[in-house]
């Protein structure tokens, strides 16, 4: 059951990839060699390696990446690249249980280019055996070639940007790319020996009908994924200027966002997928389905996760490190983190300190947007806060529950499933200081 509330599904409310979220970053300076010193060696860690490169620029995208052009821009960034693997790893001595490869498009490095970072990974830092390795990647730059040497490194995981298979909407976004194209690049992974696969969809793109989605949803079967995350495209062109190019007279409204993404949801569920947070979508088998049923799902930087590491490694220009206390970001430009990392310094300039109270509240969001539950009073204990601070903060959701989208029952507040398009929404109500950075998000649905 869907039910479309104007009001609301207009709203605009971060994806809380974190909190607070990389909006209230600010300068912070001194502190990258001190955090990875405070990890303890049997902490475990995942890696994040932002590639800020792609061949092509697609109009839509909101990463920190620009065009490749000539080859050597990739040689020098992984030049610095390295020294920064090997300025962290000097430090960190945890164990590294997972790796994910963004961008960009990390596909936009030659295919003997990723062998030699991985090997560099692997001398730098103690990775798992059985550590995943994921890749997000270009399908339109993927060859035989590239597959065979991502098996080679050890990546077991593909993450491919296929957005939307309807040709009219491709074109509207800069995307052109055909269904075969993609089920090629999948079955070149799949033969090398890589066998397990995301699909990033897209709703709310211009000229985007109903029937588009059907088609989307449809082809995308077809390919057999493992998971399927479908997102709302945030159009925001006073921040991106790229998304100018987009014609924002062809946008879908509130409403047809709100239906096209029910739809998706729909579609996938009938297909035997479950339904993952507000976006995500896997298979029964899987173990992004299996951390939901187990209730260890997990939300970072990279989405709905069931990466356990508590502790994140961002490295390359802009990537975000999360450690116990705080969020630090690395230098953003890429010729300044070129500079700074090939004269081994350790990139990390600005960032936030996290009080209890953020981490508390933090937790209350992520829970929620997990697990769809959250008892206020129990988060609180667990974080050794008082739970008055917060206890407010339910009264606000009132006009939620009126509308049928939540229960509260005495400190514990659930989202019925028709609230489930609108979880960022409820969640938003512990986020103390989203009046004031409103405006700077995509819609809640």
């Amino acid at each position: 059951m869907h039910r479309y509330f104007p009001d609301l599904a207009a709203r605009t409310v971060p994806r809380y990839t974190s909190y607070p979220t990389a909006a209230a970053f600010a300068p912070l300076p001194d502190v990258h060699g001190a955090a990875l010193a405070s990890v303890a060696v049997e902490t475990p860690v995942s890696l994040y390696l932002h590639i800020p490169y792609c061949h092509e620029i697609c109009w839509y995208c909101g990463c920190n990446t620009g065009a490749l052009g000539r080859p050597e821009r990739m040689d020098s960034y992984l030049a610095a690249l390295e020294q920064e693997i090997a300025r962290v790893g000097r430090t960190l001595r945890a164990p590294v249980g997972s790796l994910h490869f963004g961008g960009g498009s990390p596909n936009a490095m030659a295919p003997s280019a990723f062998l030699a970072l991985s090997a560099t990974l692997r001398r730098h830092f103690a990775i798992a055996d059985d550590a995943e390795w994921a890749v997000e990647i270009d399908p339109r730059h993927f060859s035989e070639e590239t597959a065979q040497s991502y098996a080679a490194a050890g990546v077991s995981r593909l993450s491919i940007g296929a957005q939307t298979f309807s040709p009219h909407v491709q074109a509207k976004i800069g995307r052109l790319q055909p269904w075969r194209q993609i089920a090629q690049a999948m079955a070149d992974a799949r033969r090398a020996g890589i066998t397990r696969f995301n699909l990033d969809l897209m709703y709310g793109l211009p000229d985007q009908t109903l029937d588009d989605i059907a088609a989307t949803i449809a082809a995308a079967l077809l390919l057999a994924p493992d998971r399927v995350a479908m997102f709302g495209y945030a159009h925001m062109p006073q921040l991106l200027p790229r998304q100018r190019r987009i014609d924002d007279s062809l946008l879908p409204d509130a409403e047809a966002r709100f239906w096209q993404s029910a739809l998706a949801h729909d579609l996938l569920v009938e297909a035997g997928f479950e339904s993952i947070g507000f976006d995500h979508f896997a298979r029964p088998e899987d173990t992004l389905a299996r951390a939901a049923h187990e209730g260890t799902l997990r939300r970072n930087f990279q989405g709905f996760t069931d990466d356990r590491a508590t502790t994140l490694i961002g490295l390359g220009a802009s990537a975000i490190s999360q450690f116990d206390g705080f969020f630090l970001q690395n230098e953003k430009h890429v010729g300044s983190y070129r500079v700074g990392a090939t004269n081994g310094l350790l990139m990390g300039t600005r960032g936030l300190l996290r009080t209890p109270e953020d981490r508390m509240r933090g937790a209350l969001i992520e829970r929620l947007l997990c697990t769809g539950r959250v008892d206020v009073a129990e988060v609180a204990t667990e974080h050794r806060q008082s739970s008055h601070a917060v206890i407010g903060d339910i009264d606000r959701l009132l006009a939620f529950a009126d509308l049928g989208l939540v229960e509260r029952r005495g400190t514990a507040v659930t989202i019925n499933p028709v609230g489930r398009p609108y979880a960022r929404l409820i969640a938003s109500v512990f986020d103390t200081a989203l009046q004031a950075r409103e405006g700077r998000f995509s819609k809640a649905v």
